[in-house]
This record gives structure tokens, sequence and C-alpha cells, in this order.
């Protein structure tokens, strides 16, 4: 008898080089970082037109560019269109902020390049970046050069490659704060972004580096969270193998404590695991988190330790986490006596504009930093009197004390620039939070509300309260319209590990983009009035009582 053989992954460490689909054929030509020469001496000059394909919708997210939505294109044809039928001739640009630190000379230059070649956008990301939109490639060379003079860049901000390391946007001056992970984040991204032996992963590579819980470490490839050790003392706890999109899976412990000279290291080492081990035959099953659910974290940890490290890893305790997420809107006092104040623009939209009369005021107040959060808000730091400086945020839309709905609802980029939306996302995200402030003024009851214009989850669909994923709907009168899934109850960062979950998905539970206010709307209502009593979550209420789920 003979044994079936297993299906090639195009797994590397297993001698599988012949790439398996088109992304992998591209990078096997060429390193594409390499790009960069081609931008600067040809397509910047000769225009849109000179860019081949491999390039313009490959090689150029390794730079930080994607071809952004041609106006004008509904929904209901983004599947249906080829890519250049889909596309403008203008980019999305994302710049890496890791660790989501700005100074006020870093945000003076997003503020003019924003307003001189990207038509005044920028958006806050949920992952401490800033995207630009309406970039042409002719100004791309311009923009990198000034970029980098401040200390900036787009290199790796997209593609198969270590993205943005997230961090504490209070990391240095929190008064909870053990051990500053500020040098962790910053030896990584120098030794190791933009590095060709690790440019080329099977897929995007999500990194968050954080003595404090205030990042939402649970769904990133790989993690590290402060933790006591009963003997070794105060390091990092490793976690990996998380991520969202159309396969929500959160990252698991290993069960290692690493200090915190050691975290760039280890950090590395699991980048080289996923490079050589992680699955490259099909693009939808190639993130790490596969390999884990595969393997097992413990198969995980002693190839970790066997093949990369050479050693083995210390074992540690579970961290302590916080009853809910964290975001740092408000005025909090430093470990120094100063203040930082977080500040909440609507879902992450910002202008250069703005983002200029922000840099004057944080400059008048006598501040020298800015940071941006992962829930697409914005601190300033070393504030000496907080209150003058809240009448000035406020005064450019920037809310220091917002309502619920403002501080806790996000979105993603949605249908006016993204070719994968099929809803729009960002517009539709600020006339709710309007509404639900009039309707429900009174109301101060928490509720997070995260939407998404397609299944890919950039907006955390699946662990907010409610996550609304985009999709096309049949409405009132029997036509499709824009609409949206619904996931209720999901959560992170909460006080037990067995407690952070994903959203549940109610049986044929919908809503029309036009119904969005009414059904939000009841659903608070329904909790306020239903809940067992003040100590019951959305959470706990939606689970218990919206039952019959997919």
């Amino acid at each position: 008898m003979t044994r079936e053989r297993k299906r090639d992954e195009g797994q590397w460490a297993l001698g599988s080089r012949e790439p398996l689909n088109d992304n992998e054929r591209f990078k096997a030509v060429e390193d594409p970082l390499r790009v960069r020469e081609r931008v600067e001496q040809t397509y910047a000059r000769e225009g849109f037109a000179s860019i081949p394909s491999e390039d313009l919708r490959g090689r150029l997210r390794w730079w930080g560019l994607y071809t952004q939505r041609r106006p004008g294109i509904d929904g209901g044809r983004t599947a249906t269109l080829a890519p250049e039928e889909l596309e403008d001739e203008h980019f999305m640009m994302r710049v890496r902020v890791d660790g989501g630190e700005l100074s006020v000379g870093q945000l003076r230059e997003i503020a003019a390049l924003s307003t001189e070649f990207a038509r005044d956008t920028a958006d806050i990301t949920d992952r401490q970046n800033i995207q630009f939109h309406w970039i042409r490639i002719e100004d791309v060379p311009e923009i990198w050069r000034r970029l980098e003079a401040v200390g900036l860049s787009t290199t790796e901000a997209c593609g198969d490659c270590p993205r943005v390391v997230l961090g504490s946007p209070v990391a240095g001056i929190s008064p909870d704060e053990v051990l500053d992970a500020t040098s962790a984040i910053r030896e990584i991204v120098d030794r190791h972004v933009g590095d060709p032996s690790l440019s080329n992963l099977p897929r995007k590579f999500k990194s968050a580096v954080s003595w404090l819980p205030d990042v939402p470490f649970q769904i990133h490839d790989i993690a590290f969270l402060g933790v006591e050790h009963p003997v070794h003392g105060p390091g990092f706890d490793l976690w990996v193998g998380g991520g969202l999109s159309t396969s929500p899976r959160l990252a698991e412990r290993p069960g290692a404590w690493v200090p915190l000279e050691e975290v760039p290291e280890v950090w590395a080492a699991v980048a080289g695991l996923f490079r050589d081990h992680g699955y490259r035959r099909l693009r939808n099953r190639a993130r790490l988190k596969y390999l884990i659910a595969d393997w097992g974290v413990e198969r995980f940890r002693e190839v970790l330790e066997t093949e990369y490290l050479g050693r083995p890893l210390v074992d540690g305790p579970e961290p302590v986490l916080p009853a809910a997420p964290v975001d740092h809107v408000g005025v909090h006092e430093q470990r120094d006596g100063r203040y930082y104040v977080g500040a909440a623009p609507v879902v992450g939209r910002v202008s250069g504009s703005r983002l200029a009369r922000l840099a004057d005021i944080v400059e008048a107040h006598g501040s020298g930093r800015i940071r941006l959060t992962p829930y697409q808000k914005l601190l300033v730091l070393d504030v000496v009197e907080p209150e003058p400086l809240v009448r000035d945020l406020e005064a450019i839309d920037l809310i220091v004390h917002p309502s619920r709905w403002r501080r806790s609802t996000m979105a993603c980029t949605g249908l006016e620039y993204c070719k994968l939306a099929i809803v729009e996302t960002k517009d539709r995200a600020a006339e709710l939070v309007a509404e639900l402030e009039r309707r429900l003024a009174g109301q101060d009851t928490d509720i997070t509300v995260n939407i998404n214009g397609c299944p890919n989850a950039c907006a955390r669909t699946q662990v907010a309260d409610i996550g609304l994923k985009g999709q096309l709907v049949v409405g009132a009168d029997g036509a499709q319209v824009e609409g949206f899934q619904v996931h209720l109850g999901g959560g992170l960062s909460l006080a037990k590990n067995d407690e952070a979950a994903l959203g549940h998905k109610p049986r044929g539970l919908k809503v029309a983009a036009t119904d969005l206010p009414d059904f939000v709307e009841n659903l608070a209502r329904g909790y306020q009035e239903g809940r067992t009593d003040e100590s019951e979550t959305f959470a706990q209420w939606a689970v218990r009582t919206h039952t019959g789920q997919d």
C-alpha cells in the first residue's frame, strides 16, 4: 500500500523553492526592495504608464505604495473588474511610524507633504501609521527624500515583509510601566527593516512590543508583552500566531520569558522561522497563524530554540491584563509630574492642514513629542498646563473629552480609496457617530464599533463589541444595497486571557448601511435595558441574548 504524498506547501526549509503562485514568482525574480531604483530613475520621469504590472501591483508595496481605487466605481464591481479597470493612476502611500513616535518636526513634514502632494489627505491608522492618498508616481522620490530627512520612511510599510512595529504610545512616560521597550523597537527597525534576508517572507509579518497591554497584541504574528518573572524580574512574554482577516485566530503563548535586551534577537529568530517554514503555496494560507495552527506552540518553540536561537528560552508566567483595552484618551499624569493629553479625531481622519495646526499648538504649549495610538487616536506628551492645550486641540476638532461613540468607533479606508472595499466606511462612520451622539446623548455606555469595507478586517471587525463587515445586502425594495454583516461580542486585552474572544455572527444578522444608526441605537438601548446588572459587559450581554451563531 502506497502512502499518499503530502501536499507541497512551498516551505523553503523542506527544500521547496519552486514558486507556487504569482506573488512568489515575482519575489523570486528579484528582491522587491530593488524597485526603488526604477521608481527614481524611470517611473518618476516617464509616468504611471511606464510601470509594469509586477512592479505596479507587486513590488511597489515594499515601499508603502498601493494604487488607489478609481473614483466612481461602486462596491458591486469590486470583484468583477480587472485591476487596470479598478485602479486610479494615483497611490495610497503608507508612512511608517514605528512605536507611534513623532517629533514636532516630523509632524510638520507630514503635514507639508500632505498639502503639497496628497490633496490634504492624512489618516491615522489603527497600526500607528499615517496614510496619504492621491500620490503621483512623479512625486514619490521627493516625498521619500523629505521623509527620510526627518527620520521617517515608507520602507516595507506594505508587502510580504516586516510591517510597522507597534509600541505603547506612552512608553517611557507612564507611571505604570516598568520597562520601556522603545530601545527594542528601534533596534528591530534599524537592523531588520530593509534587510534583504527578511524582505521575502511568505506574507506580511506584524509585530508589537510593549510593556503595557495598550496594543492589540493578540492579533499579531509576534508580540512581546511586559511581565514580571518571579526569579528573573521584569521582561516580556512572547505571543505568536495572531491575525484576523477572513480566518481570524488569536495569538498563543509558547510560555517563554524574554529579557528586554534579547527581544530583537528573538524577534529576528521568529521572523526567520516564518521565512523558512511558512507556507508559500496559497496566499490565503501563508500567514504565520496557519503554521502555528498546524504545529502547535510547543513544536513552534522547540524549532525556534533548536534551529534558530541555539538555546532554550526561559519559561515565564502569564501577564496581568486590564479589564478593557486602553486608548489613553483624556488628560493623564506622566511619571515626571507633567501630563500627556490624548485626543480623538473621528475614526482617524485628519488632514495635512489640521496636522500643521496641531504642530503649531503642540509647540506653543512647550511640547516636542506626539504619539499615534493603535486606536486611530493621538497623544501630546510632556505638557505642563493641560487645560489650555485641551481647549486648543478641541478648537481644531481633536476632542480630548469625546463622547463614548467617537472614542470607541474605528473604520478602515473603505470604498473611497481602497480597491478591495465593497462599501463606504469613513464618512459612514462619521455620520454614525454624529447621529448616536444626538440620539444617545445621555447614555454613557462603553460599546466599541469597528467598521470595515470588506472581509479583510483592517479595522478589526471580529474584536469589537459591534463589528461591521461591509458587503452588499438586499434592501427594502429587493435591490442590492451597501450593508454589513454583523459580528457581536468580540474583545481583546481582557482581565482573563480566555475571555479575549472573536465576535460571533448571529445567523442572518445583516443591516443596510442606511439603517445603521437605527440598528446600533437599538442594540445600545437593548443592552442598557436588558443587562443583568452594571457589571455585565456588552459582549457578555450580546453572547447571552443573541443566540443562533454561524
